[in-house]
């Protein structure tokens, strides 16, 4: 079963600290890894210019697919920074969608 086809649960932005992420990426496909920094950029600037928020759907450790609605303030290769200051994992992302 892909994880994409499971029914994610949204979470608050605020226990995202609590969980535990894989170090390998959740995306094998180069062109999928594309299309989410694609979308992370994205993001980032509706969040910093308009306060847009974006779903983030992105899996946990142990096989877990959740999502967050937030506002994305920056990220790099490593991490995305959320409005209250967490960081999730990048490489943990499965799709960012803009709401």
């Amino acid at each position: 079963m892909n994880r994409t086809e499971r029914n994610p649960n949204l979470i608050e932005k605020e226990h995202i600290p609590m969980l535990r992420f894989s170090t390998e990426d959740v995306l094998k496909d180069p062109v999928a890894r594309s299309v989410r920094n694609y979308e992370a950029n994205r993001a980032t600037i509706l969040g910093n210019a308009y306060r847009n928020k974006a779903i983030i759907t992105f899996c946990t450790a142990d096989g877990d697919v959740k999502r967050v609605e937030t506002t994305v303030w920056c990220y790099d290769d490593k991490f995305v920074l959320l409005k209250s200051g967490t960081f999730l994992p990048l490489n943990s992302i499965l799709k960012i969608e803009n709401s």
